[in-house]
């Protein structure tokens, strides 16, 4: 669904992952200008995805906007592991686009 809005948004060339380990496997084979994680994910959870980028130099380059119906305050732990963006759940797909713009590399 993201995928597709985006794509409606501006030509990005996209990839979609169904779960964190097929995201953290298409971080390393696909090296993306960004990512957009969410943190409820099957398999690996988000939070676990950015466990792993922190241990990996490759991985840490690459920006990470972090989407989330989670407001606790375990949100400044994904800001201290060097995420570029957070966006709440509900959101605007106009506003995704315009974090996408200012955190791909």
């Amino acid at each position: 669904m993201i995928c597709a809005a985006l794509k409606r948004e501006a030509d990005y060339a996209l990839r979609e992952a169904a779960n964190g380990r097929e995201a953290l496997d298409l971080m390393r084979s696909d090296k993306p200008d960004v990512v957009v994680l969410d943190l409820m994910m099957p398999v690996m959870s988000g939070w676990d995805v950015l466990h792993e980028r922190q241990g990996d130099i490759s991985l840490r380059m690459i920006p990470v906007i972090l989407i989330s119906a989670n407001r606790d305050p375990e949100i400044a732990y994904a800001v201290d592991k060097g995420i570029c963006a957070f966006l709440p759940k509900p959101f605007d797909i106009g506003a995704l686009g315009a974090l996408v713009k200012s955190c791909a590399r």
